[in-house]
């Protein structure tokens, strides 16, 4: 009785040995971590927090480490180039001395050694292994860009910058978070983010309900690059007494308010930030988006 003989396939097999590189070296590394973290740890007998403290510390040595070895693992062959066509005129480019670059992400900062090409003649240079991996022309890659943005959008930006240090241990200046966000809501006006004629006609079903008067929308806009109200509207005009100012006769103009009263309980705000970001609702008791202007 004969017995059919297993088709193995040379893939596979290949893929089994890389994925055992791969552990054997993640293991190397835990290993060298976990001396570092004993060398680290108060003795003879650590508390929890002083345990706790430590390994923060020492994270991101670990969580960086284990996302270089991966990327060093598994792009060998853009980390081994030798030759590449240029895009443009399709010469045949000879790799540069491999070059360094630190991806710092949230997970660490990221050593990332691979070989470049430049040609002399379209006058551009290009690393396949950048393109590989999506990294960013810029050190602080997208993960900590989007991280950054979520919470600039719900706080200040001095708020988020020293939320953002001690939550991820990456300082962020406040003036970084801006940039970031301007960069992110580029191209954006107010009518990309304001909400729809159904979603507010929902809130302020909401807001009504329950309550004998009708509510009181409030847009608040920053940054929209409009006029809050005509230039005409602007400045002292005649009234009853000499220097008295008196509501406009025209449609459709804002008044620029300087505050609500929290005496309204059934008024609803909508907060756009001033890069074009929508935050949720409140009500205008709570305290507004840093970034808003209310008006009215």
């Amino acid at each position: 009785m004969g017995y059919a003989a297993e088709v193995i396939s040379l893939d596979d097999v290949r893929a089994s040995q890389q994925r055992q590189v791969l552990r054997q070296h993640l293991h190397e590394r835990f290993d060298r971590w976990l001396d570092e973290l004993e060398t680290q740890l108060p003795e003879p007998k650590p508390t929890l927090a002083q345990v706790s403290e430590t390994i923060w510390m020492l994270r991101q040595s670990l969580t960086a480490g284990v996302a270089q070895t991966i990327v060093e693992q598994t792009h060998q062959a853009e980390r081994e180039q030798k030759a590449l066509r240029c895009a443009t005129c399709e010469r045949l480019l000879n790799a540069r001395p491999a070059v360094s670059r630190t991806a710092r992400t949230l997970v660490g900062d990221v050593e990332i050694e691979r070989p470049y090409f430049y040609c002399r003649y379209c006058h551009l240079g290009t690393s396949p292994l950048d393109a590989a991996l999506g990294l960013s022309s810029a050190q602080i890659q997208l993960d900590i860009q989007q991280a950054a943005i979520d919470l600039a959008t719900e706080v200040s930006y001095e708020m988020a910058s020293s939320l953002f240090g001690r939550l991820s241990g990456i300082e962020l200046s406040s003036e970084r978070l801006y940039t970031f966000t301007n960069q992110v809501a580029k191209g954006l006006n107010v009518l990309d983010v304001t909400p729809s004629g159904a979603e507010i006609d929902q809130r302020v079903a909401q807001g009504a309900a329950g309550h004998f008067r009708r509510p009181v929308l409030v847009l608040g806009i920053d940054g929209a690059y409009v006029p809050s109200r005509p230039e005409q509207a602007r400045g002292r005009r005649p009234g009853q007494a000499r220097y008295r100012a008196r509501r406009a006769q025209w449609r459709h103009d804002w008044y620029e308010a300087k505050g609500c009263d929290s005496t309204c309980s059934t008024a609803i705000a909508w907060c756009i930030c001033s890069v074009g970001i929508r935050c949720k609702a409140k009500t205008i008791w709570e305290k507004p988006c840093s970034k808003s202007k209310m008006l009215v």
